[in-house]
């Protein structure tokens, strides 16, 4: 059995085409949130946050041979911990991701950390748009706090989520929930109605929505602060899903299938 680290719409893809290879897979979710993860016999879920020791006691009882990551291009701590187990256990790593949405000549600011992400955005005085998620808010609050800024924070509408907004201090009616990925219409009616001069997103690739983002910034005229991705230097990555499953069938001494194309 393989150990499927999934959560993002290439979770059914990637599962359905592995199970099509004749692999029994396992896909780990951190929440229980509906996430279709295709219909094939050899695929099953389980769903809960892996620290290192969980993932460590599953791969064990399971007699897992291989982890295959494809957690979010943002979630550095599940894929440090994906990499330390399978170096530990000896069982081979593969690391999906999803191709960038942005370059680095694109009109926007990156910064390497939500720290400095939170200072560059609150800096020109305008009201600011967080679409991050609900993890890594102090910094703004505080940031936006120190410049006398208005921010505004849109996260799942999840009462965990919503929660954690209030928590750290964010009004009520600065909080904007809905599930994405949003259209350029609905980004622009969000920019315009709360007159914001500056979003802030990551680059979660065009399947998490932002190139629309990027050209309802461009309609509106605001500002756009792009937090970075962590760097990935240990470790090939694979953004195709017949690459991959090659990948992790080399790894397992198995013969590749003859995959379609994917598209």
């Amino acid at each position: 059995m393989i150990l499927l680290l999934g959560g993002t719409s290439e979770t059914a893809p990637l599962a359905t085409a592995l199970g099509g290879a004749g692999l029994k897979v396992l896909v780990s979710t951190a929440t229980d949130v509906a996430l279709h993860v295709g219909d094939h016999p050899n695929v099953i879920r389980r769903a809960g946050v892996l620290d290192c020791e969980r993932m460590h006691r599953l791969v064990v009882e399971l007699d897992i041979k291989l982890i295959v990551d494809a957690s979010h291009p943002y979630s550095a701590e599940a894929s440090e911990n994906a990499r330390r187990t399978a170096a530990e256990l000896g069982v081979s790593y593969v690391r999906w991701e999803r191709p960038p949405a942005l370059e680095r000549g694109e009109p926007v600011i990156f910064r390497q950390s939500h720290e400095l992400a939170a200072e560059t955005a609150c800096s020109f005085g305008l009201p600011v748009l967080l679409t991050t998620g609900s993890r890594n808010l102090i910094p703004y609050v505080a940031a936006a706090s120190r410049a006398g800024v208005e921010l505004f924070v849109r996260v799942l509408p999840h009462a965990d989520s919503i929660e954690v907004c209030r928590s750290a201090g964010i009004p009520e009616r600065n909080i904007l929930s809905g599930r994405g990925p949003f259209s350029v219409e609905e980004n622009v009616e969000t920019l315009r109605r709360f007159h914001i001069g500056v979003l802030v997103t990551k680059d979660s690739g065009v399947a998490g929505g932002v190139p629309a983002k990027i050209e309802a910034a461009r309609i509106h005229g605001c500002r756009v602060v792009v937090v970075a991705r962590p760097e990935n230097i240990t470790h090939a990555t694979f953004s195709d899903v017949r690459e991959l499953v090659s990948a992790v069938c080399r790894a397992l001494s198995r013969p590749s299938p003859d995959l379609a194309p994917s598209t």
